[in-house]
């Protein structure tokens, strides 16, 4: 860690916010507010094995490749940022329009992560019947991304139904932010989601995994150098991205880029961060401190995410009687052509027996 220096005030700054946050015990998070029509156990009756199913699968998918667990991670984040956790993002295109996946910010999600939240909805409709809604289970995923890859393990409040419909591409762009915007774009636009600046710099430390398209930071190396950005670090991603609109990709976190720890603030104290939106986060003083302190205390990091987390996680959630339980993630229950024929069949089957 060359050139990272531990300030003894900042420890201070770390055992205050500590204190002022009232985390709880290890694994309880029973101070962080669940929103009427989610539960710590909704599932404890009907599917009680969900978290064991989605946790038995996930384990064998990140054994042969941990870098799924970003990817399910930030499809997460991307379904909670636009119109709700309510898996719109999973939604195929219709006549309506493009879906969200066809959105610009949406291009470089995996596709594998949308196969995997699949499969994971098929295992656990075949354990439970169709009683868990893909958006919980893509919140289960992405708690799951962040345990299995060395991070915090923590509960989530579930309950989530299915949306209906999928945001058009304008609305999908305005509410997902590039990584060239600066703090003050992100400190604004996640405000309108009661989001605070601390809770910016914790979603934030998602990046600790993952990888980074060229293009979505070549900016800062073309056709001037990023003043902000360390040069060594530059010019090893000008080796990986000699050009603009280079087709290729590098780790979010050059210290730990498989670990869900918290280097990737100290990658940000070293003027290493890929991102205009990461390294910022280090130059603007409403989150300079909170960069610190994160980078020096990794326990305060975990509790700090997992209740961003939680919060983020029920942003305009669909929960009782709206939305639905998909069948099939990709597709609402009304165009499902093999639901509607087994509910048909079902039909048939119940009124010959009358």
């Amino acid at each position: 860690m060359a050139g990272f220096t531990y300030f003894p005030f900042i420890l201070l700054i770390s055992s205050l916010l500590l204190a002022s946050y009232g985390f709880a015990s290890e694994g309880q998070y029973s101070d962080v507010p669940v929103v009427k029509g989610l539960s710590w156990s909704f599932y404890e009756s009907s599917c009680p094995k969900l978290d064991s199913i989605v946790r038995k699968h996930l384990k064998k998918v990140f054994k042969k490749d941990i870098g799924q667990a970003a990817g399910l991670l930030r499809l997460h984040f991307h379904d909670c940022f636009v119109q709700g956790c309510d898996a719109s993002v999973l939604l195929d295109g219709s006549a309506s329009g493009p879906s969200e996946q066809e959105a610009p910010p949406n291009e470089t999600l995996r596709p594998e992560a949308f196969e995997i939240i699949e499969d994971l909805r098929e295992l656990v409709h075949k354990q439970c019947g169709r009683v868990v809604s893909c958006a919980d289970i893509t919140a289960i995923a992405a708690r799951e991304a962040v345990f299995q890859s060395g991070g915090p393990e923590y509960n989530v409040p579930l309950g989530r139904r299915d949306g209906l419909n999928f945001a058009t591409t304008e609305t999908t762009n305005a509410n997902l932010p590039p990584p060239t915007s600066n703090t003050g774009t992100l400190l604004t636009e996640l405000a309108k989601k009661k989001l605070d600046a601390t809770d910016v710099v914790a979603l934030s430390g998602g990046h600790t995994i993952g990888i980074g398209h060229c293009t979505s930071f070549e900016d800062r190396l073309y056709p001037t150098q990023d003043a902000t950005m360390d040069k060594t670090f530059a010019k090893d991603l000008k080796q990986i991205c000699p050009a603009k609109n280079f087709s290729a990709t590098t780790v979010l976190d050059i210290r730990s880029p498989n670990k869900f720890d918290n280097k990737y603030y100290v990658d940000l104290m070293n003027r290493q961060g890929l991102f205009t939106s990461d390294q910022d986060l280090y130059t603007d003083s409403r989150t300079k401190d909170i960069v610190k302190s994160f980078a020096v205390d990794e326990e305060l990091f975990f509790e700090q995410f997992v209740k961003s987390m939680i919060k983020m996680g029920q942003l305009s959630v669909l929960t009782g009687s709206k939305g639905e339980i998909r069948a099939d993630c990709s597709v609402r229950n009304a165009d499902n052509v093999k639901l509607t024929s087994v509910v048909e069949e079902e039909e048939e089957a119940a009124h010959s027996e009358l």
